[in-house]
């Protein structure tokens, strides 16, 4: 659907973030991109390639600077974005010295020898166990300075993540689809009587019945319902969920065909997995997450 011609191996068993990009060491060119998969952010990749092709570096990092690093590793480098150390979340005597915090973005392009700093078939760390072994020898970062970063690998961070999308604060194709009040609503998809306020997406087969109510920064994928009464906030709502009469899902997270029953609630960074059936009068609260094709009945949760 996209153009794109995906290969992808599975590690027989967790072998670290070095381990695994061994694994898949037979379809890597000699030059190419390793990127954290939740990491959203409109650094110029392109850029980043140009430095590492004018410096000559074996890898170059992608960095992006933050005001507290104490949750971070921070990356040293020279002038010339020459790498010369790394420091694991350090305290605020470790930060002497440094005038700006550089961290990872998780943005990497590297060339395939590499490799050959990596054992095979063993569980091995890129950042802590490659990285600091090729320092002194033409490993770079690339600082971007400006830049939208956020790691999305918690619910909260997702929310966030998403809400920053509709509303323009990264760049993205998205955005790109959103009129002036960061909204693409799909021809039909709110009756007479409903309500929608807020950057709101709703994609094509949506429908949001007369008398309920989506307030933004909300995404509803394509074909979802939201019954009549029934509240949609801060949330994202994959392909094919309904929503059911006078619930209310608030800063949550649910997966393609979802069904939430009548007068549920389902709040608080609560995840539901793919094809989860949830009954009427049940309540989930408090980042529960239910696995996918899991179905509770009427008023089995109030949690």
């Amino acid at each position: 659907a996209f153009g794109v011609r995906l290969r992808f191996v599975e590690e027989p068993e967790p072998r670290g973030t070095a381990g695994a990009l061994k694994y898949a060491e037979e379809l890597l060119e000699d030059r190419f991109l390793m990127l954290n998969g939740d990491v959203l952010t409109d650094l110029d990749v392109s850029a980043q390639i140009a430095q590492h092709e004018r410096t000559g570096a074996i890898g170059t990092l992608g960095l992006v600077p933050v005001t507290d690093p104490s949750a971070y590793g921070l990356v040293l480098t020279k002038k010339d974005g020459e790498v010369t150390g790394f420091l694991e979340k350090p305290g605020s005597d470790k930060l002497v010295g440094i005038d700006e915090y550089l961290i990872s973005a998780g943005i990497y392009v590297l060339e395939k020898s590499v490799l050959d700093r990596i054992a095979p078939d063993e569980n091995v760390s890129i950042e802590t166990q490659v990285w600091p072994g090729l320092v002194g020898e033409s490993l770079y970062g690339y600082t971007s300075r400006g830049t939208y970063w956020m790691d999305i690998g918690t619910p909260d961070r997702y929310l966030q993540g998403t809400g920053d999308i509709l509303l323009g604060n990264v760049k993205t194709a998205v955005g790109e689809r959103l009129d002036a009040s960061h909204q693409f609503l799909a021809p039909g998809a709110v009756a007479e009587g409903a309500s929608v306020s807020g950057a709101v997406i709703a994609e094509e087969g949506v429908q949001i019945a007369a008398g309920a109510r989506v307030v933004g920064p909300t995404v509803l994928g394509k074909g979802v319902t939201v019954a009549a009464g029934a509240v949609v906030e801060r949330s994202v709502i994959l392909d094919g969920s309904s929503i059911g009469a006078g619930s209310t899902v608030a800063d949550a997270i649910l997966s393609p065909n979802v069904t939430v029953g009548p007068r549920t609630s389902v709040q608080g960074q609560s995840v539901l997995g793919e094809g989860v059936v949830i009954g009427a009068d049940c309540k989930l609260d408090r980042g529960i997450k239910v696995f996918p094709g899991t179905e509770l009945g009427d008023g089995a949760v109030r949690f």
